[in-house]
């Protein structure tokens, strides 16, 4: 709990420098999407379906600092008669994105803590309750252009060895794609 309390109050913080930081040669926007993906390793989960929401701001027109949140919902499969529960992570991070050019390819990241949801129990048969959270981390590569973001990008809650059944692993990770709209917020 102490360091998800830490973490909030330094997003807290950062994102209170960046508003506070703007000026008229800065460029601000909300970032808003959606991503699909495979589960990996896919021992407790088959697949994932999300929705992205970020600030963004440009320090310079190469580089965007900002805060990154979302709901991405992971459906449970059956497993060697286990019978996992669906379950959804909530990000809290701050977003870090790398522009070489205008218009082209760009890579980034967010690194937070990633809040697990859901059903108490791993699974439906079973008394194993499923871990809180954890470091949460999602680089990407991608396309961008003014209004448009598409990239390949993998997501991944570390929980520990908490949420295992037997030889069962808990995994809260997933590859897939994403497409994002930029919304401007003014210079």
């Amino acid at each position: 709990m102490k360091s998800m309390t830490k973490t909030i109050l330094a997003l807290g913080l950062m994102t209170t420098g960046l508003v506070s930081a703007q000026s008229a040669d800065m460029k601000n926007m909300l970032k808003v999407g959606a991503n699909v993906g495979l589960a990996v390793p896919a021992e407790n989960a088959s697949a994932n379906l999300g929705l992205d929401v970020a600030y963004q701001n440009l320090v310079t027109p190469g580089f965007g600092l900002g805060i990154a949140t979302g709901y991405s919902h992971f459906f449970g499969k059956d497993n060697n008669g286990i019978k996992n529960n669906d379950f959804g992570v909530v990000p809290v991070a701050a977003l870090i994105r790398v522009y070489p050019k205008q218009t082209g390819f760009y890579l980034g990241t967010d690194l937070g803590y990633g809040f697990i949801v859901g059903d108490k129990n791993v699974a439906s048969n079973s008394t194993v309750e499923r871990p809180d959270g954890g470091f949460y981390i999602k680089p990407e590569i991608g396309y961008h252009n003014r209004d448009w973001n598409f990239a390949l990008q993998y997501q991944k809650t570390f929980t520990g060895s908490t949420g295992e059944i037997g030889s069962q692993k808990y995994s809260a990770g997933a590859l897939g794609l994403g497409v994002g709209y930029n919304i401007p917020l003014g210079k």
